[in-house]
């Protein structure tokens, strides 16, 4: 059985759109928000019975947040609901006015950049510079809304499609296609996006998935198990932080961000694994990469005060989230041929008991001793910006 849901394209606008399948256990629902930072925000609900997904068409096909048996799956950013991307100014604060949109518990940045603001410098086939475009904070995507949007229940598999664009005139096109999926009474979901090139040149595109997640998985002695090759801090301030890189305090008033970049190892087909998981080993949330075209991961720390926004970010990355030139001089940018695509393909488990989440530690385990870690104690020349 599939239902589509909202097709912008026809003009067709149902804001109460309701799904059901195996037996009324799982739906998919929209509703459209209303009134202040949010009015017209749409918001897909899609509930497999034990795990409920909020999807935001409207802002890139983010992920607002989530619950499991009772669980939140989110963080609480000052930001306190989903702001309509017309509310938001990219170029505030010098560039990072993202941030006045930013409370997603999984986020895009990109699709053209995604990394932090500051000129770009673009130059010919002969080397002379022909524009030095300021790029703001994160890119585009996640204030872009979706233009067409379907969802279906087939069986025990849920699914939502959108699809996004990013361009303009002489400044490039290029096509998000996002799938979310997750089956009846699972604890995981996953996501498949496809970026597609529709102009007639070649395209730079990068994209990084920020996924931020907060209490109960965050807490004082939370620790980030993840196997990886190399890992440097990005700068000096998280420098100061490497002999605890992947352990946590509790919030605390004023803390700095802390920002470090790894080469993930992956397991014999390719997948990269991330878990954040409690003091008590009881409550888990696993980000799972396919390093074929997401290479690099970057972890985000940022344990100031409740009020202020008590996270971390485990963010699988097609490259690291420095300003665009940086990458390009790295050769770390994805180029796309006219009508080429590339895919991107992540997995995500919210455990919540004690015995799942020492299998999927113990997985972790086994792949980093599998692994030669190097730790930098400082910026890793190439690395940082």
């Amino acid at each position: 059985m599939t239902h589509e849901l909202i097709n912008l394209d026809a003009g067709i606008h149902d804001t109460q759109s309701i799904l059901t399948g195996s037996g009324g256990r799982t739906s998919i629902q929209m509703k459209r928000m209303s009134g202040g930072l949010s009015d017209g925000v749409d918001v897909v609900k899609v509930d497999n019975g034990r795990l409920a997904l909020q999807l935001l068409p409207t802002r890139g096909m983010g992920i607002w947040k989530a619950s499991i048996d009772g669980v939140p799956v989110q963080w609480n950013s000052p930001v306190r609901y989903p702001v309509n991307p017309a509310y938001v100014d990219p170029m505030r604060l010098g560039g990072i006015g993202w941030v006045d949109g930013f409370n997603e518990l999984i986020v895009r940045c990109g699709l053209g950049w995604h990394g932090a603001p500051g000129k770009d410098c673009i130059r010919n086939a002969e080397g002379q510079i022909v524009a030095e475009p300021f790029l703001p904070l994160h890119g585009r995507i996640a204030n872009l809304p979706a233009n067409h949007l379907t969802a279906s229940i087939d069986g025990e598999t849920l699914s939502v499609t959108g699809t996004v664009d990013e361009g303009c005139l002489f400044g490039g096109w290029l096509r998000l296609t996002s799938t979310l999926k997750t089956n009846a009474g699972s604890g995981e979901f996953e996501i498949i996006d496809t970026v597609t090139n529709m102009a007639a040149t070649p395209a730079e595109t990068e994209i990084l998935y920020h996924c931020n997640v907060g209490e109960p998985f965050l807490e004082e002695n939370s620790v980030l198990h993840t196997a990886v090759k190399e890992l440097a801090p990005r700068n000096a301030r998280a420098a100061e932080g490497i002999s605890m890189w992947n352990l946590y305090e509790g919030p605390k008033a004023g803390f700095a961000e802390q920002v470090y970049f790894a080469d993930p190892a992956a397991d014999s087909e390719g997948w990269a694994v991330s878990v954040l998981s409690n003091a008590e080993s009881t409550h888990a949330f696993s980000v799972r990469h396919h390093t074929s075209t997401l290479p690099w991961f970057t972890l985000w720390k940022n344990t100031g005060a409740r009020e202020d926004g008590y996270v971390t970010g485990l963010e699988p990355g097609s490259s690291f989230p420095n300003p665009r030139q940086i990458e390009r001089e790295q050769g770390r940018l994805t180029v796309l041929q006219p009508g080429q695509s590339v895919t991107y393909r992540l997995k995500f488990e919210v455990a919540t008991d004690r015995r799942r989440v020492r299998e999927i530690l113990d997985e972790v385990t086994s792949l980093q001793v599998a692994t030669p870690r190097t730790v930098h104690s400082v910026p890793k020349e190439g690395w940082a910006s």
